[in-house]
């Protein structure tokens, strides 16, 4: 009789804890962006949300700034083109060229836009404001706001973006062919057979400038990887120290750290941007004229 006791006050303990774990209302930083609706076979995330609306911000800002543009400048107008003429000048130093970077600019600008705007949308107060999703573990806040950066599937959209983006660059700037033969040196087995008799070292170093090329060609797929994971581990990591702050001491602690966070999504949106550029300049780089160029000087 008393064990049964004890098992119906087990039970009846459980079934309290479960109830009021049900009733309990989780909030967790995923590594996937959370689901808030569906357009009809289409999943619509907060971190698509987020994206949206940093499109949409930089949009009406642009506009303003086109609406309000005069040609003797004034007032805040006086303010923004001190800003342009800052970022390109350093763009300048990245390309070392004032034509690179007139063409280029204006992608690293947007890119940089992009990045800063959903890094800081995904720190505001408004993402206290969500759903709340009931299943079968209990109940889970869902944001409105997420950084879109802080998804892997915006930042490798990105980086995918800018490693094309940069080649495309290059065809149009050297041409298919020497773009193609920075990955696939064909020009390099081909000088195996009209150097060999004047230079023997040719059988050596071609197939080693050959293997090079395919060794850049592996270095793309690479700066996609890292172009998308520094990205992403950034911003998700501040995610998570302003989540576990906040769990401390809602109100005082997390503060230091949101300044943190503003000064670390500036960097890295700079960060991209910069990196978007030297793969821009690289890819504009012929490299055999390069060659030549060097070979020159060292017979003179």
């Amino acid at each position: 009789m008393e064990n049964q006791l004890n098992q119906n006050n087990t039970e009846s303990h459980v079934a309290v804890t479960e109830s009021v774990a049900k009733t309990e209302v989780k909030h967790e930083v995923t590594l996937y962006a959370e689901k808030l609706t569906d357009f009809g076979s289409f999943h619509i995330t907060n971190a698509l949300l987020t994206s949206t609306t940093a499109v949409i911000v930089i949009g009406v800002i642009a506009v303003a700034i086109r609406l309000t543009l005069r040609e003797v400048p004034r007032g805040i107008q006086n303010f923004f083109e001190v800003l342009m003429e800052g970022a390109l000048n350093l763009c300048d130093q990245v390309t070392n060229s004032r034509k690179i970077s007139t063409k280029v600019f204006p992608l690293a600008l947007s890119v940089f836009l992009f990045i800063l705007v959903n890094n800081w949308l995904g720190l505001l107060p408004i993402g206290g404001l969500g759903l709340i999703e009931t299943g079968e573990h209990g109940k889970a806040f869902i944001p409105f706001l997420r950084s879109g950066t802080a998804d892997i599937n915006t930042t490798i959209a990105l980086a995918i973006m800018a490693v094309v983006s940069a080649n495309l660059f290059g065809i149009f700037s050297i041409g298919i062919w020497k773009t193609f033969n920075k990955y696939v040196n064909l020009k390099a087995l081909g000088s195996v057979l009209t150097k060999v008799r004047k230079e023997p070292t040719v059988l050596v170093v071609a197939p080693v400038t050959f293997f090079v090329g395919l060794l850049e060609l592996i270095g793309e797929f690479a700066k996609v990887a890292s172009l998308s994971f520094r990205l992403f581990g950034n911003v998700f990591a501040g995610e998570v120290l302003l989540m576990a702050m906040s769990n401390i001491l809602p109100f005082l602690l997390p503060i230091p750290f949101l300044f943190l966070e503003i000064f670390v999504g500036l960097i890295q949106a700079l960060i991209f941007s910069i990196l978007v550029l030297v793969y821009f300049t690289i890819a504009a780089q012929d490299h055999d004229e390069h060659a030549e160029h060097t070979e020159s000087e060292a017979h003179a």
